[in-house]
């Protein structure tokens, strides 16, 4: 079986194939930002020659892509259009009466300011349906044709359908939504009950109008990229990573792209999770530091976490939808350092990008960087920089940091040790609030630190949060594109059912779970898996009765009866205990939410070993010594270390820092007191030093 997983970034796109005989080929060029599927396919033909497999021959294709996210944060999705109920068109405007600054009076609402669905395109219609799903009102048939002649004239490329109570009775919807085929078929229909069958009509609202606005341009470029996949002659259908962390078919990500928005870091955290199984460490903390940002998630046991739904957005945009939970911050190599008006230093999160960039890739650049002071630090190599592709200017770099140590009060060295500082201490932070503040201890876990910068900042993160030992992936840059390959096609169905467990109807719930459940594995079917590689696994949204909240609550397989409901009672019980530090078994659990997750299980990667050798690494994998600027004494001193060619180390190896280990996709930097051992997969495994903060 030939697998190829794609990762499409910003900057660059990373692929990785496995053959029949499980060999692995690695494979990194520019993203073409113009078309992003050409250069896709390009690199792809590119990857398969230096494997020596023809497109032909690959049966699974696994593509990551920032496409649906960049159309919602750079503002540039389709003129959409909304029919919903009479008298409920304002609903995406007024949102939940939520301010980023409380008491001002004069701030600009992001939502407003850049809504999803202008208002003028916001249109009622007379319709309604209460609880427990009857009609009160029926549809007015005209009045949505009226609605959709209305809105195809004003050139919408988009329409969301929003009813009030559709998640209980979808009826008018799929009504309006076959009225919209035949009056406008070539507009892009999304349902509210089909994206997000839940309660909460702001966030099902602003959902459903998220798919449409994503949705043309995201759907076009699949179909695109499918088409040019048919006419290489590879006869796997395509696969695109979801904001979950699990997989989904073509026709599904185009009907829902708003599942997509977070696919390029649940990809990074999938990966993570792998390196760190094969590691030897299930719990695993994982950094993706990149140019502009740090992606960190955390996998207690190896397991995806996931963000509660009401706080899964997309900039700002609310989408409730399962969102594996991986932040991000600005903290990356192009993070730019400064004084604030307050006169205090601070780096990121504004960055320089890829143009003009760091001051040192000499393309104009004028502002110092996080890269800049790695440069002067000496940790990063000016010619080694991309296996010596791109050449850095340490002139321009030390310029720019001088200046910056004017602005600090402070020498070259020690501005640019600040600044590093000042950075590593943003992502401990995050780290923090993703572990600690969650109830998980840091030193139960193994960083797992890749993308271009994770290896240079991972040692002093640990040091400083009390982790005991880093991962460095043996191609750190391409861990996301891994993880494409090492996770499940996945999907989510969930219903809001909204009983209290007491006196829950156990034939009405076991109904509900078996149309669920029948849902799931007729979808996976369809893909092509066979019974025995279907997995599905039940869960429930629970609060006490009085609460505001849910808590998403796993349930057991097997018979729905009273045993199982005491069994979800006592499993709520205990989560909330973990959560929130308290529990109260003697108040009612109210039943919120009933869902299920339809797993297709993918064959799992088998790393290769690489080639064992001494505890000593060989003379030739030194390929000089520098002096690096390392903090002794809460001061910069520069101390003589030796730079590793990656490439050189074997299965065995030990080093001692302080040592700087070169490679082409990024620069592992070991300080002075840290071991680091190279493990039969190639991972370097990084030994901690007890005295961090921890």
């Amino acid at each position: 079986m030939v697998r190829l997983g794609v990762d499409v970034g910003g900057t660059n796109t990373d692929l990785v194939l496995i053959d029949g005989q499980n060999r692995v080929t690695l494979h990194k060029v520019p993203t073409t930002a113009e078309d992003p599927s050409r250069g896709t396919l390009d690199a792809l033909v590119e990857a398969c020659t230096d494997a020596g497999v023809s497109p032909t021959d690959i049966d699974y294709f696994m593509h990551g892509t920032t496409i649906a996210t960049n159309v919602a944060l750079e503002h540039k999705g389709a003129r959409c259009g909304l029919i919903t109920t009479e008298g409920f068109r304002d609903i995406l405007l007024i949102a939940r009466h939520k301010r980023p600054q409380t008491f001002s009076v004069q701030l600009d609402l992001p939502w407003q300011q850049h809504p999803l669905v202008p208002r003028r395109y916001c249109i009622g219609v007379k319709e309604r349906i209460v609880p427990p799903g009857r009609v009160l009102v029926p549809l007015d048939e005209d009045a949505v044709r009226r609605a959709v002649r209305r809105l195809v004239a004003e050139g919408v490329e988009a329409i969301a359908v929003c009813f009030l109570f559709s998640f209980l009775n979808p009826s008018h919807e799929e009504r309006a939504g076959a009225i919209v085929r035949e009056e406008a078929p070539e507009v892009f229909v999304s349902m509210s009950h089909e994206v997000v069958s839940q309660y909460r009509e702001y966030e099902r609202f602003s959902t459903t109008a998220l798919n449409a606005y994503v949705g043309p341009r995201t759907s076009a470029y699949l179909d695109r990229l499918s088409h040019q996949m048919q006419q290489c002659g590879i006869r796997a259908g395509l696969h695109l990573m979801q904001s979950s962390g699990g997989a989904a078919t073509h026709k599904a990500a185009s009907h829902k792209p708003v599942s997509l928005l977070m696919s390029g870091p649940a990809g990074g955290l999938i990966g993570g999770i792998w390196v760190g199984r094969h590691a030897g460490a299930e719990s695993v903390i994982t950094l993706d530091v990149g140019g502009t940002s740090a992606d960190i998630g955390v996998a207690p046991d190896g397991r995806v976490l996931y963000k509660h739904i009401l706080d899964t957005r997309l900039g700002d945009y609310d989408a409730m939808l399962p969102m594996a939970q991986v932040d991000a911050i600005g903290a990356g190599g192009g993070s730019i350092a400064y004084l604030d008006s307050g006169g205090q230093p601070q780096v990121g999160p504004e960055s320089a990008g890829c143009e003009p960039g760091p001051c040192c890739y000499g393309r104009g650049g004028t502002r110092p960087t996080a890269t800049d002071c790695l440069v002067v630090l000496g940790r990063l190599d000016p010619d080694g920089f991309l296996g010596g592709r791109q050449r850095l200017d340490k002139k321009l770099a030390t310029s720019a940091v001088g200046t910056l140590g004017g602005e600090f009060g402070d020498s070259l060295e020690a501005a640019a040790l600040g600044a590093v500082k000042i950075l590593t201490h943003n992502m401990v932070q995050a780290i923090e609030l993703n572990s600690v503040r969650r109830g998980y201890d840091p030193r139960d876990f193994a960083l797992v630190a890749f993308g271009g910068g994770g290896p240079m900042f991972a040692a002093d993160i640990a040091r400083e949060v009390g982790i005991p030992r880093v991962v460095v992936p043996l191609a750190p840059g391409l861990t996301s594109a891994f993880g494409l390959l090492a996770t499940d096609v996945s999907y989510e169905v969930s219903r809001t059912v909204s009983r209290d467990a007491s006196g829950i109807a156990i034939d009405e719930l076991g109904a509900s779970y078996r149309s669920i459940e029948k849902e799931l594995l007729d979808q996976l079917a369809a893909d092509g898996f066979s019974p025995a590689r279907m997995k599905l696994v039940r869960f429930a949204d629970c609060r006490y009765r009085g609460q505001g909240y849910e808590l998403r609550t796993p349930v057991q397989s097997g018979a729905i009866d009273h045993a199982l409901i005491g069994d979800l009672r006592r499993a709520f019980d205990a989560e909330h205990q973990r959560v929130y530090s308290h529990s109260s078994p003697d108040k009612d659990v109210q039943i919120v939410n009933i869902g299920c997750v339809g797993i297709g299980v993918i064959e799992d990667i088998a790393p290769q070993e690489i080639a064992a050798g001494e505890r000593e690494p060989v003379p030739a994998s030194v390929h000089r010594r520098d002096r690096i600027v390392f903090e002794v004494d809460n001061a910069p001193a520069r101390l003589e270390a030796p730079r590793y060619r990656r490439a050189l180390l074997r299965a065995g190896n030990e080093i001692v820092g302080p040592a700087i280990i070169d490679q082409m996709d990024t620069t592992t930097v070991l300080p002075p007191g840290f071991a680091a051992k190279v493990d039969r997969y190639g991972n370097l495994v990084i030994a901690v030093p007890q005295g961090g903060r921890a």
